[in-house]
């Protein structure tokens, strides 16, 4: 059977032009999704990273998104084969699906996020936040949920709309603009949004989430596949997973090397690269890892069940599916992710 009618057969949202499959893969246009704005990159100067590991027989067609739910909504049409996507994302659509639709089977990046304050002395200690306006990127979005958790645990009562300090899911480039005028007294959020808060608006680093953390470590972005996908095309996936360790191991050894193709691509799909100076900052900030730091989001996800973002204790037992990963590593040599 040919290519085209396999997949068609198969209905794993795989299709195939010219004698190839095409692999669908979403991503973000962010500094936290490194390794897949790395890798569209160099797909589109005809040096695909992934191509030249997963053979001519298959062509990967990268797709960008901006919002983690949107990128979801992908998934479930059957739209993309695999994407990288922040934790909440995932969990959320996880549950969504009761488990049935997309699985975690990699990680990506770990840090980068922090609580960033005004400069002019109102913060002193975890009690001046009482009263205070503190913006985060999305009403249940990861640096929502850390927050919120962390006002709690210093004995602040914050409800979805109020309390004894006030949360506001607020847009990043909003908050940019909000915090220089004084709007805003805090803001939680992720780079590169920390580090311009920080040099273009003057603002103080006064928390770093990985402080919060055990061993500072806690997920950024995931790589999440279709279970379909996964069932039915592990060869290929444990392929990719190998190609993309390997991509990260290059990204930390060869920074310079990472950030100009980054910064080509990233102007490519934005119109506007990132400053030097910015970048080097915000990448200093960040580890790309293939490890999903499994207990991060098992914490976050508790978190946003006492919050009340969940309205029971949430099912996770099937959101990770690490055996490809493991296999890859095997082969390479190299410890697996428990």
């Amino acid at each position: 059977m040919k290519p085209f009618f396999l997949a068609v057969f198969l209905g794993v949202g795989l299709t195939a032009h010219a004698e190839k499959v095409v692999l669908r893969v979403g991503h973000f246009p962010n500094v936290t999704h490194a390794q897949a704005v790395i890798a569209h990159g160099l797909s589109r100067a005809g040096r695909g990273w992934f191509e030249e590991r997963l053979g001519p027989e298959v062509e990967v067609r990268w797709m960008v998104f901006n919002a983690g739910p949107s990128t979801m909504e992908a998934i479930f049409a059957k739209s993309i084969e695999m994407t990288y996507v922040g934790p909440n994302p995932a969990l959320n659509a996880h549950l969504k699906s009761q488990g049935a639709e997309i699985r975690i089977v990699a990680g990506a990046c770990s840090g980068g996020a922090a609580l960033v304050v005004q400069p002019d002395g109102r913060f002193r200690t975890d009690a001046d936040f009482r009263g205070k306006k503190i913006a985060t990127p999305q009403l249940g979005n990861t640096q929502d949920v850390a927050c919120r958790a962390w006002l709690r645990s210093k004995g602040l009562k914050v409800t979805m709309t109020g309390g004894e300090a006030f949360v506001i899911p607020t847009a990043n480039p909003d908050q940019l603009a909000l915090f220089r005028r004084g709007a805003l007294d805090a803001v939680w959020t992720v780079e590169p949004w920390v580090t311009r808060l920080v040099l273009e608006a003057g603002g103080r680093i006064y928390l770093e989430e990985s402080e919060i953390w055990p061993g500072g470590r806690y997920v950024t972005t995931h790589l999440v596949s279709r279970v379909r996908f996964l069932e039915e095309h592990p060869t290929l996936l444990k392929k990719w997973l190998a190609a993309h360790v390997e991509l990260t191991d290059k990204i930390n050894r060869d920074p310079a090397w990472a950030k100009q193709i980054f910064n080509e691509e990233l102007k490519a799909e934005t119109t506007q690269a990132l400053p030097k100076a910015l970048l080097d900052r915000v990448w200093a900030r960040l580890q790309l890892t293939h490890d999903p730091i499994r207990d991060s989001l098992l914490k976050s996800a508790e978190d946003a069940y006492r919050i009340g973002f969940l309205r029971r204790p949430p099912d996770l037992s099937r959101i990770y599916d690490l055996r490809l990963l493991n296999a890859a590593l095997r082969d390479m040599n190299r410890p697996e992710v428990p």
